[in-house]
């Protein structure tokens, strides 16, 4: 019978399993401290203090503003066109010079019509024939000389001889190109002798006086907007003047991709100031006064989601101090921090913006250094360099 030997090593199976508790306790040891030391790490950042933000503010105030509506547009010639050829040939004429005021129906182009013209003088002569003809057999056929068949016919032939006639005398016609409408031409296109096919264009004609304001608004006007009603219009090429027209039409339609909707403005432009595919902006009242909280604008953060500014508040309690930290050198009493807050904006004038919802009047909101700023930042207000903020701004022309 065999005996147990207790000296006898211990098997490899229990060797191995013995290596792998061993190796399992010291990886799970060092993910372990790593871990703790990763948290710490975090806990750290978070609640490092960070230093306050420096920026400018300004105070929420109630104006007294007069209900007005403002668009951009761009100027639009009540006719204008680019005169073109119906017919193809040479240019024989050009009766015009680059820049000059034409009458509706003034000749501008002749094209090369010799032959054209010779064909019409030998279908007149044709119509006059078959005219004489058609007269002649009427008579006969009332005397019972000749059938009412025949005389039918050569009547038939008269008429069509004249069709004949005006058909051509059309195309002679097409050869001369005259001014569709009362206008200004531009800058000829085409030079004398050269060959010109259906369609090409000659020279620009746009009527200027009067001239159309093609503008936008938001939706939310539509009610507010009338026919009829007085607007005032400026542009950039000629600074400090003002023009003044009329709402002459309102498009039906709101545009479904910009939710606006459009407006057209008959302008007056006795001495042509004004100029097609001119950028305008307009402006009129619409008679009543309104109390609103004006900010300036540089204090709205505008986003697709939503336009929010950054409201200045006391911290709640001395904790914001431990919390936050000041800095060495930051100036004493309460701290200061900012709170994000969605806003409705409305119109603007100059460098102020309308708020009308979600301000109130003495509210200090942060007018720079917003892309520095987060909820409940710290900061600190230096208003030695302040945006502009005015109304009626008048920049110097440098």
């Amino acid at each position: 019978m065999a005996r147990h030997d207790p000296t006898r090593t211990p098997s490899t199976r229990k060797r191995m399993i013995w290596m792998l508790v061993i190796t399992g306790l010291v990886f799970g040891l060092v993910f372990g401290v790593k871990a703790f030391m990763s948290y710490g790490t975090n806990k750290f950042f978070d609640n490092m203090p960070q230093p306050p933000a420096t920026i400018s503010a300004a105070v929420a105030q109630q104006q007294t503003w007069r209900d007005a509506v403002q668009g951009v547009g761009t100027l639009v010639a009540v006719n204008g066109t680019q005169v073109t050829t119906e017919s193809p040939g040479v240019i024989s004429e050009i009766r015009f010079n680059p820049g000059d005021h034409v009458k509706a129906g003034a000749v501008l182009v002749q094209l090369n019509a010799s032959t054209e013209i010779a064909t019409l003088k030998s279908l007149e002569a044709t119509a006059r024939l078959t005219a004489t003809q058609s007269t002649r057999y009427r008579e006969l056929a009332e005397s019972q000389l000749v059938s009412r068949e025949e005389a039918e016919t050569r009547s038939a032939n008269a008429v069509t001889a004249r069709a004949q006639v005006d058909a051509q005398r059309a195309l002679v016609d097409r050869k001369t190109i005259r001014a569709p409408f009362t206008g200004v031409l531009g800058i000829r296109k085409v030079n004398l002798g050269q060959y010109v096919e259906p369609g090409a264009e000659l020279v620009s004609l746009q009527a200027l006086d009067p001239i159309y304001l093609n503008f936008t608004l938001p939706e939310q006007r539509l009610p507010h907007v009338q026919t009829g009603t007085m607007v005032t219009a400026t542009v950039d090429a000629i600074p400090g003047r003002r023009f003044e027209g009329t709402i002459t039409s309102i498009e039906p339609q709101v545009d479904p991709q910009t939710r606006n909707f459009q407006v057209q403005a008959t302008l007056r432009n006795p001495d042509a100031a004004l100029r097609p595919g001119t950028f305008a902006r307009v402006d009129f009242d619409l008679g009543s006064d309104q109390r609103v909280v004006v900010i300036p604008q540089t204090a709205i953060s505008f986003n697709p989601y939503g336009n929010s500014v950054y409201v200045v508040t006391t911290a709640p309690s001395p904790k914001a101090d431990q919390a936050q930290g000041k800095p060495e050198g930051a100036p004493s009493g309460p701290t200061l921090v900012v709170k994000q807050r969605f806003v409705k904006t409305g119109a603007t004038r100059g460098d102020l913006i309308a708020v009308t919802q979600g301000l109130k009047p003495g509210e200090r909101v942060a007018t720079s250094g917003l892309l520095k700023l987060r909820n409940d930042a710290t900061v600190i207000i230096n208003n030695t360099v302040l945006p502009t903020a005015d109304k009626a701004p008048d920049p110097a022309n440098r």
